[in-house]
């Protein structure tokens, strides 16, 4: 009897895994999805995968990582600049993104070295091709040190222009910095992460 029990209790769990084997699969993917990724040592970059149960998207990221710290171009003359970037993907799968979002930190300062409203227009020069992605929005500005914050939202395919390109420069406003080698390649591992 004991054994019939036993058979019975294992093929039911057995067709209940088969039922909603979909189910199953995302409990284990959410799980996984809140760790750190294993990290690439040649860029020095980090990144994050996770799962927002609010925007139901699974989103890829890239934290903050410094590009220079000893001045910009233009009108940053005493500044360090920062990139960070996250990939978008809509519900729990890694084989569509929806958008990328890129965020650049500016640190002076100077609070008159900020980027006012008519001067956030985000142009990237990736190898030979001129990329013009629109005006950045503001997201934070703080006083001490001055720090602002400016992203956009980029499609995907011009996201990856940039993520394969051997040189990288960007220019807001009057501010004109070129991306270094590990900048370049921690983008390229961020576009990676992801199975298009």
């Amino acid at each position: 009897m004991k054994t019939l029990f036993l058979i019975l209790n294992f093929a039911l769990v057995l067709s209940l895994q088969t039922a909603h084997g979909t189910s199953f699969k995302r409990t284990t993917l959410g799980k996984s999805l809140a760790a750190t990724l294993p990290q690439t040592p040649d860029h020095g970059g980090v990144i994050e995968m996770r799962y927002d149960g609010f925007t139901k998207e699974t989103v890829v990221s890239l934290r903050k990582m410094s590009v220079s710290c000893a001045g910009v171009k233009g009108n940053f003359t005493d500044a360090c600049v920062y990139l960070a970037a996250s990939l978008h993907c809509p519900g729990i799968q890694l084989d569509y993104v929806r958008h990328v979002n890129l965020q650049l930190i500016f640190e002076t300062k100077d609070w008159g070295e900020r980027h006012p409203w008519e001067q956030r227009e985000l142009t990237v020069v990736a190898d030979n091709t001129t990329l013009r992605f629109g005006r950045m929005r503001l997201v934070s500005l703080k006083n001490v040190p001055m720090t602002e914050i400016l992203e956009i939202d980029v499609p995907y395919e011009m996201y990856k222009k940039i993520a394969n390109a051997e040189t990288v420069e960007m220019l807001v406003g009057k501010s004109r910095f070129q991306l270094r080698e590990k900048n370049v390649a921690a983008l390229l591992d961020l576009s990676n992460r992801v199975k298009l």
